[in-house]
């Protein structure tokens, strides 16, 4: 029997990450259970003494109010949350028909996974901070390298490789035979080597080249590429992988991705002329995304970087508008809503904002703000902060009121939850000051969180608001994708990932009357409020933080092709590591959403 079970182990992730001795080991450790229809394994709230791998059958796991989060089969393994944490079990597994099952004792489990930490990884969706690295040095070639560089061949005329460099703007061209690196032609060596000596315009690029080039692995470091480019002198290093060659890196790459920095950025909006020149500078974000991302900077970091852009560019516009249209005539803060109000922009983002004025504005006074209103948002537009599609903008002039106008919407909204009032005060319980007098916003922020956290009528529909938008689950550990058009067997990380921790975040804030707008922000303060359980929030920060670098990183990676980035991933491009915890992080959202939906409000 310990035979036979140390062969299912070995076929089994993660414990074929085991040598055959710690497999063998481990397999005289464990024990089996046979279930049969409708046999509890363990309930919510009951201790979780071991972990379970389903050897033959079916159990489902069902939360607090009997909703289906995942139905299991033969080599899944459940019970890990209970035992990574506090050791009761958050939910509860039924068998749906005969089965066995190998468990595996805590105290076995524990010491498996402290002296594995790959095994480890694969048992817990948190990613510790300190292993995240910030240094440009310390990243992977593959990270800053340009993928599919010029390639000629060898026998190619000079005078042919040097047009095809200027006509992409590219100071190199590898000489290759299919594949494999023969010479690299730079400018430089055009320059010395051919038209200093008064070669020929018809001259082999071989005979020019640098033969047999230093090369690097995409898995070396910029610090591999950074010592070699000082010690032999040169500026552009080939990225070959197995014999193959997959991409370049120049010392103007190292420059330019150095300069591309948050704090670069700023300092040059801040700087602009006109909004043409803005443009110019937040075309660079998807570098900067890319930098951050391939740093493994943690979302909560990439997002607010990226939001302090879109803040800045604001008030560069506000300024220029001020130039141009003179002084206001009352004052006024120009906020935020949406992602930007969260601080939780990415590579893709529109714009939601609003003006409010000083009770003191007059009728008259509104051509000088639908003016300004109109060039801030014109130049957000024109720097890729596209129009919002539902007209979330202070060019419209019902966003553009004064503060008692603002102050009867929001009472209207509290009082009279229908769908639309939802809807807007979903939008509007994420505004943020950007620019202007911020007193216009703090006391109303604060009357209006007091007066809606009271009415239980108003919470209870922002509740069901908030479970709208469902985690993409399917039955058997797959994932519900999109069925047809043009994002077709993919999942939208945003709608049915991101925005249901999103909505989720709002509820907590509400109940708690909390300031915060950032999500990551409201779970931490729901926590510390008791809005929502120490447990169920730590699980729910993990599965967001899972779901939020994901899509950051599909996003890197569509950049990084060449594409436009956005929220649509195939399950596909991942490995069977990352969709079981992609997939365990979308279950945790439905449990919280189900435990909210129920009037629980929390995960115990």
């Amino acid at each position: 029997m310990t035979t036979d079970i140390a062969a299912t182990l070995a076929q089994t992730h993660p414990y074929d990450l085991l040598s055959p001795e710690e497999r063998d080991v481990l397999a005289g450790q464990v024990g089996t259970r046979s279930v049969a229809t409708n046999d509890v394994v363990y309930a919510i709230g009951q201790p979780v003494t071991h972990l379970c791998l389903i050897l033959s059958g079916r159990v489902e796991i069902t939360d607090e109010a009997g909703e289906l989060l995942s139905i299991l089969g033969p080599r899944n393994s459940f019970g890990e949350r209970g035992l990574m944490r506090d050791g009761i079990a958050p939910v509860t597994a039924t068998a749906t028909e005969p089965g066995e099952l190998l468990t595996i004792p805590a105290d076995v489990f524990k010491a498996l996974v402290a002296a594995h930490p790959r095994i480890l990884r694969f048992f817990d969706r948190t990613r510790p901070a300190s292993s995240r690295r910030q240094d440009i040095t310390t990243m992977a070639l593959g990270e800053l390298m340009t993928a599919n560089p010029l390639t000629c061949a060898p026998d190619t005329p000079l005078i042919e490789a040097a047009r095809k460099m200027r006509g992409l703007r590219v100071s190199c061209v590898i000489a290759a035979d299919g594949s494999s690196v023969r010479g690299i032609l730079t400018t430089g060596d055009i320059t010395t080597r051919a038209v200093a000596e008064g070669l020929s315009p018809d001259t082999p690029v071989a005979e020019v080249m640098t033969a047999d080039p230093i090369t690097l692995p995409p898995t070396a470091l910029v610090a591999d590429v950074l010592h070699t480019m000082v010690e032999k002198g040169i500026t552009h290093m080939p990225i070959v992988e197995a014999g193959k060659l997959v991409g370049i890196l120049t010392q103007t790459d190292l420059t330019r991705f150095q300069a591309t920095s948050s704090a670069a950025l700023i300092r040059d909006i801040a700087a602009a002329p006109d909004s043409a020149t803005l443009a110019r500078i937040v075309a660079r974000i998807p570098d900067l995304l890319v930098q951050l991302v391939g740093a493994q900077n943690p979302h909560q970091v990439v997002t607010r970087l990226i939001t302090d852009i879109g803040d800045a560019t604001t008030r560069r516009l506000l300024a220029l508008a001020e130039a141009k249209l003179g002084p206001a005539p009352v004052p006024y803060l120009w906020l935020a809503c949406g992602s930007q109000g969260r601080q939780e922009q990415t590579g893709v983002s529109d714009q939601d904002n609003c003006l409010i004025l000083d009770d003191a504005a007059t009728p008259p006074d509104d051509e000088y703000f639908a003016a300004l209103a109109k060039f801030v948002s014109d130049g957000l537009d024109e720097a890729g902060y596209f129009y919002c599609p539902g007209d979330m903008m202070a060019t419209n002039i019902k966003w553009r009121q004064p503060l008692r106008v603002w102050r009867q919407y929001f009472r209207g909204w509290i009082n009279t939850p229908n769908p639309e009032a939802q809807m807007l005060a979903s939008v509007m319980f994420d505004l943020r000051p950007i620019g202007g007098t911020e007193g216009l916003f703090s006391d109303m922020q604060a009357e209006t969180l007091a007066a809606a956290s009271k009415n239980s009528i108003f919470v209870s529909h922002m509740i069901a608001n908030s479970l709208k938008h469902q985690p993409p689950l399917g039955l058997f550990r797959g994932f519900a994708t999109v069925r047809s058009g043009e994002h077709k067997n993919t999942i939208d990380l945003k709608h049915n990932g991101v925005v249901p921790v999103v909505d989720l975040g709002r509820v907590y804030a509400l109940k708690g009357q909390l300031t915060e707008a950032n999500t990551r922000a409201r779970i931490l303060a729901a926590i510390d409020a008791g809005a929502v359980s120490a447990s169920g929030g730590r699980d729910l920060l993990d599965a967001y933080d899972m779901i939020a670098d994901t899509r950051l990183a599909h996003q890197a990676a569509q950049i990084k092709r060449g594409e436009k980035p956005d929220n649509f991933m195939a399950p596909a491009d991942l490995s069977d590591f990352e969709r079981s915890h992609l997939r365990d992080a979308f279950v945790v959202i439905k449990t919280m959403q189900n435990a909210a939906g129920s009037g629980r409000g929390h995960l115990s």
